[in-house]
């Protein structure tokens, strides 16, 4: 199955990419999921839009990502949520919520879908959580969830 990519998909590609993928996959997870349009001829028109769109959120070359990795490393993000008792937290953090406090404590601004969390953060504490900034770099962030 032939398939047009409207965002980043780990392991085959970015917005914008054709790509050949197994039926099943396509039909069942990258469509109904909003990743992934059916190719057309009409569809690769559309090709060219989805392209400039992603280059305008992206960090345009490795220097700049580097710096923005320096600015981010250098950051203590700190999140206030609602929690239990026992420190657990009612539902739990996402990448949104990491974006919105990176640019609250005066960092740069970070596209949520570049934010890489391992485990799910549930709990209060400090966690490490990675930002994808360019295909060679990424940085590391400490986010401290605290009650609140």
């Amino acid at each position: 199955m032939k398939l047009i990519l409207t965002n980043e998909v780990s392991g085959l590609g970015t917005p914008g990419d054709v790509v050949e993928v197994k039926d099943g996959y396509g039909r069942n997870y990258l469509i109904p999921r909003g990743y992934a349009m059916r190719w057309t001829r009409g569809a690769e028109k559309q090709i060219d839009t989805i392209r400039k769109a992603r280059d305008a959120r992206e960090i345009r070359d490795l220097g700049t990502a580097k710096e923005v990795a320096g600015q981010l490393g250098a950051l203590r993000v700190r999140l206030a949520t609602r929690a239990g008792e026992s420190g657990r937290l009612f539902g739990s953090i996402t990448t949104g919520d990491i974006a919105e406090a990176v640019k609250a404590a005066g960092g740069p601004i970070v596209d949520r879908r570049r934010i890489e969390i391992v485990n799910a953060i549930k709990s209060v504490g400090s966690h490490k959580v990675t930002v994808k900034l360019h295909p060679e770099v990424s940085a590391s962030i400490d986010v401290e969830v605290v009650a609140g």
